[in-house]
Parts: structure tokens; C-alpha cells; sequence
């Protein structure tokens, strides 16, 4: 059938289709993920160990682990519930984007689809990104201020389960999203809404803003930590220069 001359309910019911196939590939690999228990928590816990990598590599000092304690009689199985859905979502996301991209792409002429399936593809490049080093870097150090962090000696920390995870799946988001940076740039450069002139005009103005995100971001007075979580935006404003840069030239050219 010609996607282009398809009826609105007919539209609707391709919708329903995929939307459909999409909850079946993440329920799939969610269930997946639930019964490789031990293995999913072992790389969501790893973090609260001084045996994590990153540890490591920077130096922790004494070797240290965070114990978590679950204080609700459903916390433990609707964490993994929800870690499992997680992971589920993460792993269907290819072929989620392919569904999404198919049902819409029939409306879209041939240059529009050419850019679409170009942001499409560094969207979900740059979040995967995000998510990585927010788990090999800026959550681990997080998780070693904050879970070590007391106001009196007389206050010890009881980290819950639900507390950790809700935490991690916070902050990957975060930074996910905080990479779409240089996406949305290429964007705003490519409809004449952004220069590279104006970013590098403006650059020592940047750095104040990252540094105040970072000390927001990662609360620590360690100005070794700060400049960790302050590294990976800083690259990120300066590759967003590159791509505008690069962007603009090649409008220019045609």
C-alpha cells in the first residue's frame, strides 16, 4: 500500500502497529535482562567498590564499599524490575529508532530524510556517550563523595537500594541529555541560528557556567573531582564550536 496516500485511520493503525512492535522488543529484552540477575547487578553495583576501575585509575586512597540496605518488603524486586526494563530499553533502542523513523520517514522528502536519519544517528550516538561516562566517570564519583559524606561522626549513612538506583538512572538521563549539546548546535547552525564566532566571543563566559554545573552537578570541595566532571563538558562546548564551525562552512560552499 502507498504509505503516502493512506487514510488518517489507516495512519492511526500503522501507529498502533508499531507502537506495538516497540513494547514487544523492549518487554523482550527486559525479560532478557531479569534473568541475568547477577551479572546486571554486578555492573549497576560495581561503583559502590574501591575495586571499580575508575577507582583505580585516580587513586581512591583506602579501600572502601558502600553497603546498601533495602527497607521496603517490594524494593529489591521492583529494582529489578526496573533496572531489568531499563536495561530492556537501552538494549531495543536500535530497532525502537528503526520503527519510529520507518512510520515517519514516508511523510519526509529526500533531503529532509537524508538529515533526519544524520541526527538521528549522532542523537543516539552522542547519549550512549553520555551514559558511559557518567558510569565510568561523574556517577563513581558521586557515589564515593556522597556516599561517604557526614555531617557528625554521630550520623552514620544507610544508602537504600531504591536511593542508589534511583540516583544512577537520574543522572545517566542527565547527561545523556547534556551531550545532545553538540546536536543541538549542528542544528541551530544549520538554520543560520548559531556561529561559531559567537561561542568562541563567549568561551571564558562557558567555562564559568560549566564550572558552576560541575560543582551543582558533583557537590564535593575536591577541586581534583571538580575538574573530572568539569573535563568531559568543556570538550563537549568545544567540539559544539568544531561542528558549528564545520557546519556553516559547508552551507556556505553550496
Amino acid at each position: 500500500m502507498d504509505e503516502s496516500r493512506q487514510t488518517f485511520w489507516e495512519h492511526l493503525d500503522v501507529l498502533r502497529n508499531s507502537l506495538l512492535r516497540i513494547v514487544v522488543a523492549v518487554v523482550l529484552a527486559g525479560t532478557v535482562a531479569f534473568f541475568f540477575k547477577e551479572e546486571l547487578f554486578a555492573v549497576v553495583l560495581a561503583p559502590t567498590s574501591s575495586d571499580f576501575m575508575f577507582y583505580r585509575w585516580v587513586g581512591v586512597g583506602e579501600p572502601f564499599r558502600l553497603h546498601l540496605v533495602n527497607t521496603g518488603l517490594t524494593e529489591q524486586l521492583m529494582a529489578h524490575l526496573n533496572v531489568s526494563m531499563t536495561v530492556g530499553l537501552l538494549c531495543a533502542s536500535p530497532y525502537v529508532i528503526y520503527v519510529l523513523f520507518r512510520f515517519v520517514s514516508p511523510a519526509l522528502y529526500e533531503h529532509e530524510r537524508k538529515y533526519s536519519v544524520r541526527l538521528l544517528l549522532s542523537a543516539y550516538f552522542m547519549f550512549m556517550v553520555g551514559l558511559l561516562v557518567n558510569y565510568f566517570v561523574l556517577f563513581p564519583l558521586t557515589v564515593r563523595f556522597l556516599g561517604n559524606y557526614q555531617v557528625s561522626a554521630e550520623v552514620e549513612n544507610l544508602l537504600t537500594l531504591s536511593s542508589y538506583i534511583g540516583t544512577l538512572l537520574t543522572m545517566s538521563l542527565v547527561f545523556g541529555a547534556l551531550f545532545e549539546i553538540p546536536v543541538v548546535c549542528w542544528l541551530l547552525a544549520l538554520f543560520g541560528l548559531m556561529r561559531a564566532e559567537w561561542m568562541r566571543r563567549y568561551r571564558r563566559h562557558s567555562i564559568m557556567v560549566i564550572l558552576v554545573l560541575a560543582a551543582i552537578v558533583t557537590p564535593t570541595t575536591d577541586v581534583f573531582t571538580l575538574l573530572i566532571v568539569s573535563l568531559p563538558i568543556w570538550l563537549l562546548y568545544e567540539f559544539s564550536i568544531w561542528v558549528v564551525a564545520v557546519t556553516v562552512r559547508g552551507k556556505a560552499k553550496k
